[in-house]
């Protein structure tokens, strides 16, 4: 009787030992959790492998995530859609962030700095403005009237005795052909836009020179933000998210080909047409440097050591100089705005960079 009872025993340990084993395969096979990300941009091009890589070689995946990018416009409206609850997440300029704290009392949240301000007035390489006071009279062609590099020019613009509202006039083009053809044509004399736009005017044959203010690099901008609700609903997906596009930041500047080759595989409609192959690669190589670099200097900017890692004094300076500018009427701690999560951003590196980079090198695109 003892020797059945110890058999019994025995077969339902070894039961429960099977059940426990496969209890992560059955967790691991349950369906991955829906998370939109609105994206501040109208076009998900190669400019953007911080978002698209990190979806492309699922790295959001295997955090357990089914993330949608959403292309929406302006910061400002990706922002709107995540209060709206369209949107788990937005990409947007810092100073979007900072004016829905200030200006709206709304809890968006900084989840990591990807970018520094890269933006600059592209004017005509062979032209007679060659200098901001230059410009005196002149129109400038915008992506929209509400997107962020607007503040940091006019900021330039009285440093230098102009008054932007008197002295100059804005019109906004979008991307693609119009800015280009509005450039060309005389209809405006420069073009207010980020690194990447101005790398897709080059490629459409502009020869450009950049106006910029010297501590324009010094602040940071584009970053991935959420609301202090989502933070507090499921910290773990918040990680999550930042961890997923630090993987992607390390593959891309590991391999810029790559990713390019990877984005073109992915997202065939953004590749470059009418021109042959070698020149659409010349063009989308040019115009992801230009991202690559911002989030180099983003890294760097906020102390080089964890990829997404926020400096609240980078953003006290940041506040600092929208007050200067007017585009925010108070000012209050950054540290308020970034996420609260403890070790935050050591969560989010947890990862093998150098595994991200050997695998970028080997590139299975």
């Amino acid at each position: 009787m003892e020797n059945r009872r110890s058999t019994r025993l025995v077969g339902w340990i070894c039961a429960a030992v099977v059940a426990l084993a496969a209890a992560p395969s059955f967790a691991q096979q349950k369906p991955l959790q829906k998370v939109r990300l609105a994206v501040g941009t109208t076009v998900l091009n190669v400019g953007y492998p911080m978002l698209t890589l990190a979806k492309t070689l699922g790295y959001w995946k295997d955090e357990g995530y089914d993330v949608e990018l959403l292309p929406v416009g302006a910061s400002l409206q990706a922002i709107q859609q995540m209060v709206a609850g369209n949107a788990e997440f937005a990409e947007v300029n810092a100073s979007v962030i900072v004016q829905s704290n200030v200006k709206n009392d709304l809890p968006v949240r900084v989840v990591m700095v990807n970018g520094v301000i890269d933006w600059a007035v592209a004017v005509d390489a062979e032209g007679p403005i060659k200098t901001i006071k230059d410009l005196k009279g002149k129109t400038l062609g915008v992506f929209s009237l509400a997107t962020g590099g607007i503040a940091y020019l006019n900021s330039y613009l009285r440093a230098n005795g102009l008054d932007p509202a008197r002295d100059l006039e804005m019109v906004p083009l979008g991307l693609g052909a119009p800015p280009v053809e509005a450039l060309r044509s005389g209809k405006v004399q420069g073009l207010l836009y980020w690194a990447a736009a101005v790398s897709t005017f080059e490629n459409a044959g502009l020869k450009l020179r950049k106006l910029a203010g010297e501590d324009w690099r010094s602040y940071p901008d584009y970053s991935m933000s959420t609301m202090q609700a989502t933070i507090d609903k499921d910290p773990a997906m918040v990680v999550a998210m930042a961890r997923g596009a630090a993987k992607a930041t390390v593959f891309a500047l590991a391999n810029p080909d790559c990713a390019r080759k990877l984005h073109w595989a992915h997202y065939p409609s953004t590749k470059p047409t009418g021109a042959d192959e070698a020149t659409a690669i010349k063009w989308d190589m040019n115009n992801q440097q230009a991202q690559l670099d911002s989030l180099s200097d983003g890294y760097k900017l906020n102390g080089g050591k964890l990829w997404g890692n926020i400096d609240p004094a980078a953003f006290d300076r940041l506040i600092a100089f929208m007050v200067a500018a007017k585009q925010i009427d108070k000012t209050m701690p950054a540290k308020g705005m970034v996420v609260g999560i403890p070790d935050f951003f050591t969560k989010v590196n947890a990862f093998d960079v150098k595994a991200i980079e050997s695998s970028a090198k080997a590139c299975k695109a």
